[in-house]
């Protein structure tokens, strides 16, 4: 990249966010007509891009993993606040919100991401190559945590429905941060290695020999992107509105809602990865997609359990009998691909069709 072209970025991921928040100020809590709204899409789309062009920027510093945990983590920390800020204002009505977004967001990252970034790594590699120790200990973290708490409350005979009694919602609530917790501890300092990239001879990427950015420069980038992860959650509930009108209006069903908003949310994670299998980093982009739905599980429930005192109408965390075969055949199909090391673009279509009937049968349950 040329000093100008360096400039050029520098200058758009840099006021993108500004924007964007600007955007996100002068629209909060207003009802907007379409140009307005269109406006915004085109802010929250920059706001995305600055976002993944900032996350890059944090993840050289601090190197692998710490980069991609930090981008999983803050967008999912905000993403908490944006569930939590709509089941407050959306009473019974959106006590089937927590689970449409969470089930999204594991369909998104396990299936949606992690097929684009196969896809693209075997096109670029002819295989792709990744740590499967590091990715199998984050896979069956996902399948536990994803058990526990969208399939077990189908379950349960405590309480009526698909939900939780308060211990059983208090136990999961736990178990998921503890966790969660001994994930990120394993992932970034016990067994560090396990989630690095595989280095392969004549397959360098660029970021191997560029220099690091300084402190300064981390710390700016670091603040812009927490500042443009905000955006796109705000901006992301200030569509809703717009989202919800146009799914009542075409007769879809409700948790369409959930699965569009997921996806805007976890677009900086996607673009993210999808590059970093570019570069020949796939242990980089499994690392985002796992570690995303890792963290939007880990901590969802918990927030969800401690919002649930003060909230008013019924929590739904119990997914139906055709998420849950989605999800086993996820979790049977992940384990296949991860387990040998190395894919191929087969395992990246696989994944990429599931993603794909999750979202037509979404549409057309």
């Amino acid at each position: 990249m040329s000093s100008s072209e360096a400039g050029l970025a520098r200058q758009w991921s840099t006021w993108g966010p500004v924007l964007a928040a600007v955007a996100l100020g002068l629209t909060w809590g207003r009802g907007l007509p379409g140009f307005v709204v269109g406006l915004v899409a085109v802010c929250l789309i920059a706001a995305v891009l600055a976002a993944v062009h900032h996350a890059e920027v944090v993840a050289h510093r601090v190197g692998e993993p710490f980069g991609s945990l930090v981008l999983a983590v803050a967008v999912t920390v905000i993403e908490v606040g944006l569930i939590v800020t709509l089941m407050a204002g959306g009473g019974d009505k959106a006590s089937t919100y927590a689970r449409d977004t969470v089930f999204a967001a594991v369909m998104i990252t396990c299936n949606g991401i992690v097929g684009l970034s196969l896809l693209v790594g075997a096109l670029r590699n002819r295989v792709a190559v990744f740590n499967a120790e590091g990715s199998g200990g984050a896979l069956a973290t996902v399948c536990t945590l994803a058990t526990m708490t969208l399939v077990l409350p189908t379950f349960t005979t405590s309480h009526a429905g698909p939900e939780f009694s308060g211990a059983q919602l208090a136990f999961a609530a736990v178990a998921s941060l503890c966790l969660y917790g001994v994930f990120v501890a394993v992932q970034t300092f016990r067994h560090r290695d396990y989630f690095l990239p595989v280095a392969r001879p004549g397959h360098e990427s660029e970021e191997d020999h560029a220099d690091p950015p300084t402190d300064r420069a981390t710390l700016a980038s670091l603040g812009l992107l927490v500042l443009a992860l905000v955006a796109v959650v705000g901006l992301a509930k200030i569509i809703s509105p717009t989202i919800e009108d146009g799914v009542e209006s075409a007769g879809l069903p409700k948790a369409v809602v959930g699965v569009i908003i997921a996806l805007m949310v976890l677009l900086p994670e996607t673009l993210a990865a999808v590059r970093a299998a570019r570069r020949d980093r796939m242990q980089t982009s499994l690392n985002l997609a796992y570690g995303s739905a890792i963290a939007s599980i880990g901590l969802t429930i918990p927030a969800i359990a401690l919002a649930s005192i003060w909230l008013s109408g019924p929590l739904v965390l119990g997914v139906g009998a055709v998420h849950i075969v989605l999800l086993v055949l996820t979790a049977v199909v992940s384990a296949l691909t991860v387990v040998p090391g190395r894919a191929t673009l087969l395992q990246g279509g696989v994944h990429l069709s599931i993603f794909a009937a999750f979202v037509f049968l979404s549409f057309s349950p």
